[in-house]
């Protein structure tokens, strides 16, 4: 067995013990009434300045976005290649079975068809047999007056209804500014904003597209939309943790 190998299988195992760690029944209840939930002290602060530190290291990346040239905000991001680090691919992993069965139980109550399996292996197949072969976990990086338009990660057909983001950077101490936004549309109904309170090293769960809401008459969809307030000063690093992969 390789020093690699040995690497990743101690990675997997500890993002595995670190994920059941969490009290899930409490993260379930949270994301089904907001849409979002946080994982408090998901990573370490050493591994949030590890992973933060790959940004400039082309090698990890397949590709760089400088968000202003798409009128996506200020700011800019790079998507992770294949093989993903150990820890993020441990951690995405792990993660999906326990927001597999959530999004499951999303799409019953919305009426949709769409059923998720347990495995992450087998719904990334799904995505490849799609065309969608491109990792999506990226690492982001804003400085002073950055900011990131709302939106949603769909990147194809086949994509996965919750998203995990993971903050590497401490809030008053590395920038100001820069919070998680989340906004929901309910029909014929103004537009709800919620920022989500994150300390470094806590993960947010979130709908990426849709939620249900239990109204008079059953369940209904809502629309979501998320993204990152203007930083006032310093630098922020996020890693996103998204389930599909992309065209």
């Amino acid at each position: 067995m390789t020093i690699h190998s040995l690497n990743t299988k101690r990675a997997s195992r500890s993002a595995e013990a670190r994920v059941v760690a969490q009290d899930w029944r409490a993260l379930v209840s949270e994301l089904s009434a907001h849409g979002s939930a946080v994982m408090p002290g998901l990573l370490s602060p050493e591994e949030c300045a590890g992973i933060a530190a790959l940004y400039p290291r082309e090698e990890h990346f397949r590709s760089h976005v400088v968000m202003a040239r798409h009128g996506f905000g200020k700011g800019e991001y790079r998507y992770f290649r294949y093989p993903l680090p150990d820890l993020i691919e441990g951690l995405r992993t792990a993660l999906y079975p326990h927001l597999a069965s959530v999004a499951n139980d999303w799409n019953e109550k919305m009426g949709v068809a769409q059923r998720y399996p347990a495995d992450h292996a087998a719904f990334l197949k799904r995505c490849h047999d799609e065309g969608q072969t491109k990792p999506t976990p990226l690492l982001l990086q804003y400085g002073p007056g950055d900011f990131n338009c709302l939106h949603q990660d769909l990147y194809g057909a086949l994509a996965f209804p919750l998203q995990v983001a993971i903050l590497l950077s401490g809030p008053g101490e590395d920038f100001t500014g820069g919070e998680f936004v989340l906004t929901e549309q309910r029909p014929r109904m103004q537009s709800r904003a919620e920022v989500v309170p994150l300390r470094k090293g806590d993960a947010v769960i979130f709908a990426v597209h849709n939620r249900p809401v239990e109204g008079s008459r059953g369940y209904y969809r809502v629309n979501l939309r998320h993204g990152v307030s203007r930083l006032r000063s310093g630098r922020r690093h996020t890693v996103g943790i998204i389930f599909h992969d992309a065209k």
